[in-house]
């Protein structure tokens, strides 16, 4: 209770201080404003060598100050990084590094879009920018953890450890948390700035009208433009400007890994279903690849839409983690789509996501990252692991109290696959474990077949207390055999939820402010309860 209560009295702390009407002149210093933040040492020694010292005198001015600030050191990082690429002597070295690099890469873009948008023409909502600090964190501790995949984490920690920006992004979101308490995220119908009033149209029509409209085919009988996805996702990312750009891909089996890079905005995907149309690898960590570079598909570019096709990894059990779909785009959509694997099939790694009608498989940790994420309508099947392990759903990443992510799993279903069916006994299934210390599950109106353990949910060890107090667990009128919550664990963390308005924080309208953007896409969706 004590750590509970420090952490409320932290949020109070920080709300009261730096609420802008409390905000004085006569207390503009450097020292008096870092003193507020989570770690003002950092703060102050960074502060007084930047190029932009001088004394706030309004929280939106210090709020400036310190992203400018991790920016620069982020520039710092990523050009001390690498320097590193003469001592990758080994291919899991190798491995672990590139990921780092193209991870500081994407930190630096969420800076420089929190930047613009928080800036003088302030072109965002501070929710927005809470979304963009939160992936720019997450992309720190996802470089860390590729090279505890490989047992390179002597080679890689000095890195992350001589630059102080993880402190320096806690800061950041300590501070813009602040504004987003007092900003109204459930937004109504509004569409996206990118898109026109006949993009609207096209994005509201049915599937067929997609594929009439392809900017480009993709076929494995050369009927098409291209014979791979890749080439197709390639070719987008020439073209000018940032309107959608629809990719048709015809019914096949593609044996390819696919990138959306970056900067390559607004792609959308279509197949022919997810039975006919499939995108399969089989990268894994017993394979020699990060977590993070075993996706079969990784999707990096804002706005993608995934439209009936499934991603596989088809490593199978035995090799450990590999994923299938790793995506850290924002305001993204995957809707009729499956994704197959075994252990970590899905990193929903960060940003805002939205999973309609989806078909989900796997054993351990199969949907795991620190995105801002809702399935809804969807089908969660588990699958049977290997003997003496348990299956466990969610692994939730948020490692600090400030980023505005979730797993939420609404109106949706979780159900025992075909192969774990005849052997559902011999096996545990728990709903979710705390992968980071502010870990953040919510189960709102789904099924829960027989095959959910009694206690719900698990430790993320055998015996292990870690983030029991911090983590936010919450179940909320949900139904089936599995649904009971008499035998629940209980963790300080974890919470039956009573109240509408608790469950409403975690829906689409209030955890990725969907009605701002979802309407857009032509995909249904329940934006409350």
């Amino acid at each position: 209770m004590a750590g509970v209560m420090r952490l409320i009295l932290l949020f109070i702390s920080f709300y009261s201080i730096f609420h802008p009407a409390l905000s004085r002149k006569s207390s503009s210093n450097i020292t008096w404003w870092c003193s507020k933040t989570p770690h003002p040492e950092p703060c102050v020694y960074y502060m007084r060598r930047s190029r932009q010292h001088f004394a706030p005198n309004h929280t939106s001015e210090f709020r400036q100050m310190v992203v400018q600030l991790a920016m620069e050191r982020a520039l710092n990082a990523k050009k001390h990084a690498l320097q590193f690429r003469s001592s990758c002597e080994t291919e899991h070295r190798k491995a672990a590094w590139s990921d780092c690099l193209k991870l500081y890469d994407n930190t630096v873009l969420q800076l420089n879009r929190t930047l613009q948008g928080i800036g003088a023409n302030k072109s965002c909502t501070d929710f927005d920018a809470q979304t963009w600090l939160s992936a720019a964190l997450t992309n720190i501790q996802t470089c860390g953890s590729g090279s505890m995949d490989l047992n390179v984490s002597d080679f890689i920690n000095p890195i992350i450890m001589s630059n102080n920006l993880t402190q320096l992004l806690s800061n950041s979101l300590a501070i813009n948390g602040v504004f987003v308490k007092q900003e109204n995220t459930s937004y109504t119908g509004w569409f996206p700035s990118w898109l026109t009033r006949q993009e609207r149209k096209l994005l509201q029509s049915s599937s067929l009208t997609f594929k009439a409209k392809a900017n480009l085919v993709v076929a494995k009988d050369g009927s098409g433009n291209y014979k791979t996805i890749q080439a197709a996702i390639n070719a987008a990312a020439k073209r000018k400007g940032t309107a959608r750009f629809i990719i048709y891909v015809k019914k096949g089996v593609y044996n390819e890994n696919i990138e959306v890079g970056l900067n390559n905005n607004n792609i959308m995907l279509i197949g022919d279903g997810m039975k006919y149309t499939i995108i399969t690898s089989s990268r894994s960590v017993k394979g020699g690849y990060t977590t993070y570079s075993s996706a079969t598909a990784g999707i990096d570019g804002p706005g993608f839409i995934a439209w009936e096709i499934t991603f596989r990894n088809g490593a199978g059990p035995s090799k450990g983690q590999a994923v299938a779909l790793r995506s850290a785009s924002d305001l993204s959509v995957f809707y009729r789509c499956a994704i197959q694997g075994y252990q970590d099939t899905l990193m929903v790694h960060s940003q805002r996501q939205f999973y309609r009608e989806c078909y989900i498989y796997g054993t351990i940790d199969f949907i795991f990252g620190n995105a801002a994420v809702v399935f809804q309508n969807s089908l969660i099947y588990v699958r049977r692991p290997l003997k003496g392990q348990a299956n466990v759903i969610t692994a939730q990443g948020r490692n600090d109290p400030y980023q505005n992510t979730a797993i939420t799993i609404h109106n949706s279903k979780i159900l025992a696959a075909s192969d774990l069916k005849p052997v559902v006994k011999a096996f545990k299934t728990y709903l979710g474990r705390p992968w980071q210390q502010y870990s953040r599950t919510v189960i709102v109106k789904t099924y829960l077949d027989s095959l959910v353990s009694p206690l719900g949910w698990s430790p993320w060890a055998l015996n292990s207390k870690f983030a029991l107090d911090t983590l936010y667990y919450g179940e909320y009128k949900n139904s089936g055999p599995g649904s009971s919550t008499r035998s629940r664990v209980k963790w300080k963390g974890f919470h039956v939820i009573t109240s509408s308005a608790t469950a409403s924080r975690f829906t689409v309208g209030s955890l990725i402010a969907g009605r701002s953007w979802l309407p857009a896409t032509g995909v249904p969706f329940t934006s409350g309860l």
